[in-house]
């Protein structure tokens, strides 16, 4: 018996549907009275829309120039109308619902912004533009000061690149956090930002990496009222958000004037704030930081180097040769990255990939 590369691109004629007939999906397993939970939805919504269209354009290319037949088509994700139609029961869940989801939930909506720490969303302080790299400077040696971090965001690779280099000839301990680290480089980044080997992070788009770190207690938006997605009311309150795990977190904009979407942002987190504050005074709480511990993930990850030091310790081995202690490791890695993803830990799963891989190139004689 043989088997054939590539046949679920044709899967419509193994399950009998007609041109342009919905595939089947997870749904299709599902009871009727099942209920569908959409997380961080003011994200996963519109990559729901884009899948179909995403897929359409890449494999009507595949089919003009003869790669794929016609009916390759109709094996693809469903139309955000189709997704729509199986949905009976949802819960979105964001801290920034979009207008779609404010909509379809028909005013049924359930805020959780009281936590059990007692934490408050932080205050924002507006601040110009001129001067804005020293001013930025001169916080970040009080929050160094103070045992603190910093989280900053740019928006442009070279700004970012070019702050940190002025940072660092001035002494301040920073790194910088781009798109082209590979997931255990960011872990290690983290780590040593938890860890305080460094005080400041500067990224494009921090609010897109999970970073949860209870140690920043400073959150820096550069050019604020540039309108866009970075500086949206979404993007805004989600960045700011980074310093809401501190009690002393606080967030500084550097903006020329204030936008609408800096007016909304600012406005939702002052409402907010007012909320947790009479509450905590109402009650009695004393708010207090997260005390969150690094967990095994960050504590193993490699220290810098150690990959291409066990390279190089290898290098006179036999092609294909598999040195003593990888094989035991390789695994008990497996069935950690089997575990995690069990538990839905899949940052962690990844990273456990990333070094079963390095381990596997090392067998087969590739530098890592």
């Amino acid at each position: 018996m043989g088997y054939c590369h590539g046949v679920e691109n044709y899967s419509r004629h193994l399950d009998g549907r007609l041109p342009g007939e919905p595939p089947a999906t997870l749904f299709s397993y599902f009871p009727p009275d099942h209920l569908v939970i959409i997380d961080e939805s003011h994200q996963s919504v519109p990559q729901l829309r884009g899948m179909y269209r995403g897929d359409r354009s890449r494999k009507e290319t595949l089919v003009a120039y003869g790669f794929r037949l016609p009916s390759a088509l109709d094996n693809r994700p469903l139309k955000f109308e189709e997704f729509e139609g199986q949905l009976r029961d949802v819960l979105y869940v964001s801290a920034t619902p979009s207008p779609y989801e404010l909509e379809r939930s028909e005013g049924v909506v359930a805020e959780q912004i009281l936590r059990p720490t007692g934490l408050v969303d932080p205050p924002v302080e507006v601040r110009p533009v001129a001067g804005q790299v020293d001013d930025l400077l001169a916080e970040v040696r009080k929050c160094a000061a103070k045992g603190e971090r910093v989280l900053v965001t740019t928006l442009t690779k070279r700004f970012s690149e070019d702050l940190t280099e002025y940072y660092e000839d001035l002494g301040v301990r920073v790194r910088y956090l781009h798109s082209d680290i590979d997931a255990l480089e960011r872990v290690r980044i983290i780590r040593d930002l938890r860890s305080g080997a460094f005080d400041v992070l500067i990224g494009i788009n921090l609010l897109r990496e999970g970073l949860d770190l209870p140690e920043v207690a400073l959150v820096a938006v550069f050019d604020a009222d540039k309108e866009g997605f970075l500086r949206s009311e979404t993007s805004l309150i989600q960045t700011s958000g980074r310093a809401a795990r501190h009690v002393n977190g606080r967030v500084i904009m550097y903006a020329a004037r204030m936008t609408e979407s800096m007016g909304r942002a600012i406005g939702e987190m002052e409402r907010r704030r007012g909320i947790q504050m009479a509450y905590n005074a109402a009650n009695g709480i004393t708010p207090r930081s997260i005390q969150r511990r690094m967990d095994g993930l960050l504590e193993s990850a490699w220290e810098p180097g150690e990959a291409e030091a066990g390279a190089v310790a290898e290098e006179e081995a036999a092609y294909g040769e598999m040195a003593a202690e990888d094989a035991p490791a390789l695994g008990e890695l497996r069935a950690q990255m089997k575990e995690a993803a069990q538990r839905l830990e899949f940052e962690r799963a990844a990273v456990l990939r990333d070094r079963i891989l390095a381990i596997e190139r090392r067998q087969l004689g590739v530098k890592v």
